[in-house]
């Protein structure tokens, strides 16, 4: 009792809640929300009482995860690392028995402690090291729903700079096939990858629509990929066909300013851009060399000085 008693009135009541809740996942959702209040330590409190009580599970691990996600945005770098390494133990319990994505909670669980530990080795200046660990990582976890994860940070530390890979065009959504990249030399491109389930997605498309009239002059070209996802309306299993039809009833109605941007679709150019946040943002330059690589949404004012650099 003295234990629970020091946790705190609104700890208690968010920790009777998850207790009362059915089935897995309370527990992240809880801390989240305390993090979302920036309360990080009350956050930790909810998940060590909880821990006792319920031993070793895939969301708590993904809970612990998000901790350490929080410890890094602190900089708080060695705890960051120390949270990402118990979540990683975790859960590498149920690994033994199962495929990552066979539990819903084992991806967060596993890709955002890989994440956390790269990040905090090239914040400590082990950028080659951070590589090396991620591209080992991605090798490890190579056709699952991690790949899209840990490519993503090994392009956060290495692809700006660098030739931008080729997209895979045999299949499209929209009026015409895509062009290649390489064709597109001499012009500025921004690569726009969104998906049809993604909010911040449609949010940004009048963005786009606007930089592309504003920038027509110096030729910018947009390209918008897309990839299949499983599901339509409503989180109903979709096959393809009927996948890529409810893409294209999205896009006519949400994505109207950008209706003649070619959209590949295809989830190799996910993986191979690491866009696992939607959207994801790329500017490459005229001689086709990545400039500029943001997973998430950007607002007009960034995104313009950013096309107006690459669009010299």
């Amino acid at each position: 009792m003295k234990e629970l008693r020091r946790l705190g009135t609104g700890v208690l009541l968010t920790l009777a809640a998850v207790w009362c809740a059915s089935g897995q996942g309370q527990i992240v959702n809880a801390v989240l929300g305390m993090i979302a209040q920036k309360d990080v330590a009350g956050a930790e409190r909810l998940v060590r009482t909880y821990q006792a009580r319920v031993g070793a599970r895939p969301d708590l691990a993904a809970a612990i995860s998000w901790l350490a996600r929080a410890a890094l945005e602190a900089r708080s770098y060695d705890r960051a690392d120390a949270l990402a390494a118990e979540s990683t133990r975790m859960a590498a319990q149920f690994l033994k028995t199962a495929k990552v994505d066979d539990d819903p909670w084992l991806p967060t669980a596993v890709g955002a402690s890989i994440e956390v530990h790269a990040q905090v080795l090239a914040a400590r200046g082990e950028r080659p090291e951070a590589l090396a660990y991620l591209r080992e990582q991605l090798k490890q976890y190579a056709g699952t729903s991690l790949g899209e994860r840990i490519r993503k940070n090994i392009n956060l530390l290495n692809l700006e700079g660098k030739p931008a890979p080729a997209l895979e065009t045999a299949e499209w959504v929209g009026p015409a096939r895509p062009p290649a990249l390489a064709s597109l030399r001499g012009r500025p491109v921004l690569l726009f990858f969104w998906a049809h389930w993604c909010s911040d997605c449609k949010a940004e498309v009048g963005v786009i629509a606007d930089l592309r009239k504003t920038f027509a002059p110096q030729k910018l070209a947009v390209i918008a990929p897309t990839r299949l996802y499983g599901y339509a309306a409503g989180g109903e299993e979709a096959p393809a066909p009927k996948e890529k039809l409810y893409i294209e009833q999205v896009r006519e109605r949400f994505y109207a300013p950008l209706a003649d941007v070619p959209a590949p679709l295809n989830a190799a150019n996910f993986l191979n851009y690491g866009a696992s946040s939607t959207p994801t943002l790329v500017l490459i330059d005229r001689a086709g060399v990545v400039r500029w690589y943001h997973p998430g949404a950007a607002s007009e004012t960034e995104l313009r000085a950013r096309i107006r650099a690459v669009a010299k």
